[in-house]
C-alpha cells in the first residue's frame, strides 16, 4: 500500500534576528537529516514535497540529493503562521502553544488560528494525495505544529497538543495511508529507523 510519510524538519540555528521561516538547519540538524535520508523509512519515496520555509527546503534537498529526487515547494505545507509574533522566548513560547491547541478557534496573540491551519494542511495533503503520479511513497517535509493538527484529523479527535511529535528537537515523521484520509503509523523518531 502507498503511503504518505509526513517529515519533520530537525534542529535549527535559533536567532531572534532572522524571521522564523528564514531559520535554518543547525549542523546537528542537517547531520541527522542526512542520516534519516538513507534510512528504511525513506527507501521507498519517489515523490517530495516540501514547505516553503528554508529549514524545509533544505531537508527535501538532502533528502532528494540521496534519492535522486527533485522537490516541489507547497507553501501550504508552512508551519503556523507565527509572524504576528515573531521569535518568542521558551517560557512564553510554552503559553502561547497551550493557548493556541486549547483554543482552536481563536486567533491566539494575532497567530493563525489552530482551526485554520488544520484545514490548510489537511487540504494540502490531500491534494498532493489525490494528485500526485508517482509509483511509490511520498515524503511531506514540513513541520511539527501543523503535524500535530493533521494527527488530530487523521485519528477524528479533537484539536490538541497531545499529538505533538515526540521529540522537542524535531526530526520526527509519522505515515498516512494512501489516499490520506487515515494514519497509518504515529510519531517516530527519526532515529528509530536508521
Amino acid at each position: 500500500m502507498r503511503k504518505l510519510i509526513f517529515v519533520t524538519h530537525p534542529q535549527v540555528i535559533i536567532d531572534p534576528r532572522v524571521p522564523l521561516p528564514d531559520w535554518q538547519l543547525s549542523d546537528e540538524g542537517t547531520e541527522r537529516m542526512k542520516r534519516f535520508a538513507m534510512s528504511k523509512a525513506m527507501a521507498t519515496i519517489t515523490a517530495i514535497y516540501c514547505s516553503s520555509e528554508r529549514k524545509a527546503r533544505e531537508c527535501a534537498v538532502i533528502l532528494g540529493d540521496h534519492r535522486s529526487l527533485t522537490f516541489t515547494e507547497v507553501r501550504e505545507l508552512g508551519e503556523i503562521d507565527r509572524s504576528a509574533t515573531g521569535y518568542l522566548p521558551p517560557d512564553q513560547l510554552e503559553v502561547v502553544i497551550d493557548e493556541f491547541y486549547s483554543r482552536p478557534l481563536d486567533s491566539v496573540y494575532g497567530r493563525e488560528r489552530a482551526a485554520d491551519a488544520q484545514t490548510r494542511i489537511v487540504c494540502a495533503v490531500q491534494r498532493i494525495a489525490k494528485e500526485d503520479r508517482s509509483p511509490g511513497d511520498i515524503a511531506l517535509v514540513s513541520h511539527g505544529g501543523v503535524g500535530c493538527l493533521l494527527v488530530a484529523h487523521l485519528v477524528a479527535a479533537p484539536i490538541s497538543r497531545v499529538f505533538q511529535q515526540i521529540s522537542p528537537y524535531g526530526g520526527c515523521y509519522f505515515s498516512i495511508e494512501g489516499c490520506a484520509r487515515t494514519l497509518f503509523e504515529g510519531w517516530r523518531c527519526f532515529e528509530d529507523t536508521c
